[in-house]
C-alpha cells in the first residue's frame, strides 16, 4: 500500500465518520463543524478523482462561504424562535399545499418533456469535443462543462431547484413575525 492509498482511505473514512456524526449529534454548532470537515475531506477526494476544478469550487464556495454563512445564521438567530419551532402539519394534500404542488408537478413535467425530446449527442460543439475520457494533464473545466451541459443535465437542474428551496426556506425562517 502506498502513501496516496493511505491518504485516499485516510480522507475517505473522515468522510464517512464525520458525515455520520453531523446526522447523530443533537448539537448544532459541533454538526456545522463537523459538516466543515465533510465537505474539506471530499474536496480531498475530488483532488484524487482528477477532478482539480470541483475540488476548488468545493473549497472556495461551500467550506468557504456556505459554512460560514450557516455559523452566522445560526448565532445570529432568534433563540426564541429555534426553542419553539412546531412541527408542520402531518397532511401531506392540504389546500395550502396546492398552489407549491401544482408548480412542482408542472415544473416536473417541463423537465420531462423537454429530456425526453432533447437529443444532446447530435450538437455540434458535444460531437467536436471528441472522446471523453480525462488524462491527468487535460483541462478538466472543458469536460466538467460538456458533460454538466449534456449527461449531467437534470441532476444539475435538481440541485439548483434544491438550493433554491433552502433558500426559500432561510428567508421564511429568518423573517419575524409581528404580534398582533
Amino acid at each position: 500500500m502506498n502513501i496516496e492509498q493511505i491518504v485516499f482511505y485516510l480522507f475517505a473514512a473522515m468522510v464517512l465518520l464525520s458525515a455520520l456524526m453531523v446526522v447523530c449529534l443533537k448539537n448544532l454548532v459541533r454538526s456545522i463543524f463537523l459538516f466543515f470537515i465533510t465537505l474539506f475531506c471530499m474536496a480531498g477526494l475530488f483532488v484524487f478523482a482528477l477532478a482539480d476544478f470541483v475540488a476548488i469550487t468545493q473549497l472556495v464556495i461551500y467550506v468557504g462561504g456556505v459554512l460560514v454563512l450557516m455559523i452566522f445564521a445560526f448565532l445570529l438567530s432568534n433563540r426564541e424562535l429555534l426553542n419553539n419551532t412546531k412541527a408542520a402539519g402531518s397532511k401531506l394534500l392540504n389546500i395550502h399545499h396546492l398552489p407549491g404542488l401544482l408548480i412542482a408537478l408542472l415544473f416536473f413535467l417541463v423537465l420531462t418533456v423537454t429530456l425526453l425530446n432533447a437529443d444532446p449527442d447530435k450538437l455540434q460543439w458535444v460531437q467536436q469535443s471528441g472522446s471523453n475520457t480525462l488524462q491527468p494533464s487535460d483541462n478538466t473545466i472543458h469536460h466538467l462543462g460538456i458533460n454538466i451541459m449534456t449527461r449531467y443535465l437534470l441532476p444539475f437542474e435538481v440541485i439548483s431547484v434544491l438550493l433554491l428551496m433552502a433558500l426559500i426556506g432561510a428567508a421564511h425562517l429568518a423573517r419575524k413575525e409581528k404580534n398582533t
